[in-house]
């Protein structure tokens, strides 16, 4: 199955993913040909090849009349604080193809739902701020044409890194991430470390949102391609969202999932606490759950409880384990499967 995994350690933006996709297809001055004449007065998209912490990638830089649009003012950038009608108005007149359009009108609509969660409005009171300009077009465009080029039957996402700290932005100072950003990525695995800095825009998590079918460590895959979509900032690790395209198998002698294994010690319960335990996570869908005599510190006897589950849900069971055992922690294994 032809597969696209996208490695999100540093987050996601919307010309990371540009970049990063516009690395895996073969002819990257024709992509740029088409972005550029898409349709919107004086755009200029152009890529370049940056070095960061010793590793090179692709950096994509959008500019109206000659002008970047993360330089210029916001008073003179054409498609400022506008609203999803006009937005869908200017996706409507692209000259791209119709799956093109419906996939960007969908992910603005992820963007405009949670922006309207966020301020408690409706949707078509929303106005867009920084992604109403040309370049956040550009970016939610550019990565649907390119994923229909590249067209992958299946897109799996690794969990995603988003930062941590404040953002300064049109309403002022927010949290990382962004009220918007954290409305866009629930139900998706997400954790913040190392920099104090916004990683995942809003853009590039509707991006993902829309495009990732499941978020995971990476599967068993043959990678034909990879590409490196840099970042504009620099931080000790390098600023980059990685992408690999190629083929997995799903062949029964071969290893085909990630399966978790949680353990805990447990020598301050009844049997029948316990025996309650693995019967409420077998009911709870756990592929199989079981109990061992040990012998804990000061000799005292004590079980081993084990409850084995698909990596996916893994923190589903660790926290039923939590609430239904006497026990402060849980171990967490993961391990290949041959099935």
């Amino acid at each position: 199955m032809k597969t696209l995994y996208l490695e999100c350690a540093m987050g996601a933006a919307g010309n990371m993913l540009t970049a990063a996709l516009l690395e895996l297809v073969n002819d990257k001055a024709d992509f740029l040909k088409q972005i550029n004449s898409i349709g919107i007065p004086g755009l200029k998209v152009d890529m370049e090849s940056v070095v960061k912490c010793g590793i090179s990638g692709t950096h994509i830089r959008v500019s109206i009349n000659g002008t970047e649009e993360s330089c210029a003012d916001a008073d003179i950038l054409k498609y400022s604080h506008t609203n999803f009608e006009k937005i869908e108005d200017i996706i409507t007149r692209l000259s791209v193809s119709q799956k093109v359009k419906d996939n960007a009108l969908s992910i603005y609509m992820l963007i405009a739902g949670a922006e309207a969660s966020a301020h408690g409005t409706s949707v078509e009171q929303i106005h867009f701020h920084e992604l109403g300009n040309a370049d956040a077009i550009v970016d939610i465009v550019g990565v649907c044409m390119l994923m229909e080029s590249l067209a992958p039957q299946e897109t799996i996402a690794s969990p995603i890194n988003v930062g941590s700290g404040f953002v300064q932005c049109a309403h002022g100072a927010m949290p990382v991430p962004s009220p918007a950003t954290a409305y866009i990525l629930q139900d998706i695995p997400i954790y913040g470390r190392n920099v104090h800095e916004e990683l995942c825009t809003p853009t590039g998590a509707a991006i993902i949102k829309h495009f990732a079918k499941r978020f995971e460590h990476m599967p068993k895959m043959r990678v034909q391609k990879i590409g490196y979509g840099m970042g504009t900032k620099d931080f000790e690790s390098v600023n980059c969202l990685r992408t690999f395209l190629g083929e997995t198998e799903n062949s029964n002698d071969e290893i085909n999932d990630w399966i978790a294994q949680l353990q805990c010690n447990l020598d301050d319960m009844t049997g029948e606490a316990v025996g309650f335990a693995v019967n409420l996570l077998l009911q709870e869908g756990a592929l199989d759950v079981f109990t061992a005599p040990i012998q804990m510190k000061k000799n005292r006897p004590a079980v081993l409880l084990t409850c084995i589950c698909s990596e996916r849900k893994a923190h589903f069971f660790a926290e039923l384990m939590l609430r239904h055992t006497t026990t402060f922690g849980i171990r967490r294994t993961i391990c290949d499967r041959y099935a």
